[in-house]
């Protein structure tokens, strides 16, 4: 039935299965990309486990009782619906699916109860004209069956999180027309981390790369915990042309011994070292540029440089989706359209053209 697809098989067509942020790892692997290993859970998974749940018709209507001007119509489903989801069961056929793949992907990586992400990929997310992406859910260094399931049902509840809710009804998007994929990604031990944009996002230069990094992972530098340093690369030369060193007060890893993401201070003397290798920032950069290039369009991507990999192989892409605030704004000419004047004074300004 399609339930399980490993990111090699799937690509941008396989966006109403697997949702955008899955369609892309996938998309980015075949253009030859550096990504962590994984698969996705399909949104026909996440069907079968509504219908064996016998829960789609009751978060149906509740979908139906949603009164647009009151945000606490909004908030009470939601959290009458993330009951649903996450209080029931998953059939031990879907189990034995979900849990093969895992002891897959565990064998692959050469590590039992190997740690994963596990990403949220909604078929509205990642579009270039969208701005649905990060609404939904991301758990980070999930280990063991019973913690995996419980967190693929966590993803499939943040389909109708308020927020998510909440702006499909601000958008007048339909409900009943997204469903929701759930990417399972081997974890990576990052040394640092970040988000990259294949323009200048301030001004909207298509000539530079802008690289946001911290130490650990990037949630510090998704969520906004902390000022990333910052490098500019030149898209032609490229040579970092400006870098900002910020101070940074935190990072986020892992505990061994709890097994969990923790926010770790960052010692004073430290907070103002610079966080990435300038050799890593063109490595990155160039990285960057070849997903554009493919994709033909300006790029948002998440990255990562794994601490357990040598040097190369070690910058790795998690996230990659199109840019959609610059991509949006419809640019105006420099010079406007020319006038029936300007043209016949163009032309009897050119030169005589001597036989």
């Amino acid at each position: 039935m399609d339930l399980i697809r490993w990111f090699e098989e799937i690509g941008k067509e396989d966006l109403g299965l697997v949702g955008g942020k899955n369609a892309s790892l996938g998309e980015l692997l075949r253009a030859q990309i550096p990504v962590p290993p994984g698969f996705a859970i399909t949104t026909r998974a996440f069907d079968r486990f509504l219908e064996e749940a016998k829960i789609k018709g009751e978060i149906g209507k509740l979908l139906k009782e949603i009164r647009a001007d009151s945000p606490q119509s909004i908030e009470e489903s939601a959290t009458r619906i993330r009951h649903l989801i996450e209080g029931a069961p998953i059939s031990w056929e879907l189990e034995d699916e979900i849990g093969a793949a895992y002891r897959k992907l565990s064998r692959m990586c050469q590590v039992p109860a190997l740690p994963v992400a596990v990403r949220s990929s909604a078929t509205s997310e990642d579009l270039p004209d969208a701005s649905f992406a990060g609404q939904q859910d991301t758990f980070l260094w999930v280990r063991g069956m019973d913690d995996l399931l419980d967190r693929i049902k966590r993803c499939w509840a943040s389909l109708y999180g308020p927020r998510a809710l909440a702006y499909r009804i601000q958008m007048k998007f339909p409900h009943e027309k997204i469903s929701m994929s759930v990417g399972i990604q081997k974890m990576v031990n990052s040394w640092n981390a970040g988000v990259m944009f294949t323009l200048d996002p301030a001004t909207g230069d298509p000539s530079k790369i802008v690289i946001d990094a911290n130490w650990g992972f990037g949630e510090s530098v998704v969520s906004g915990e902390c000022t990333p340093d910052q490098f500019v690369v030149d898209k032609i030369t490229m040579e970092i042309v400006s870098k900002r060193i910020s101070r940074k007060h935190c990072y986020f890893t892992t505990d061994f011994e709890t097994q969990t993401v923790q926010k770790i201070p960052i010692p004073e003397e430290r907070q103002e070292n610079q966080c990435m290798l300038d050799e890593d920032v063109i490595r990155l950069a160039k990285i960057g540029r070849k997903i554009e290039l493919h994709y033909g369009k300006p790029m948002d991507i998440e990255w990562a440089i794994d601490k357990d990999l040598m040097a190369p192989g070690n910058v790795l892409i998690l996230q990659s989706r199109p840019e959609t605030v610059w991509s949006q704004r419809k640019s105006s000419p420099v010079i406007g359209p020319k006038s029936g004047f300007d043209l016949l004074m163009e032309r009897a300004m050119r030169p005589f053209k001597v036989e």
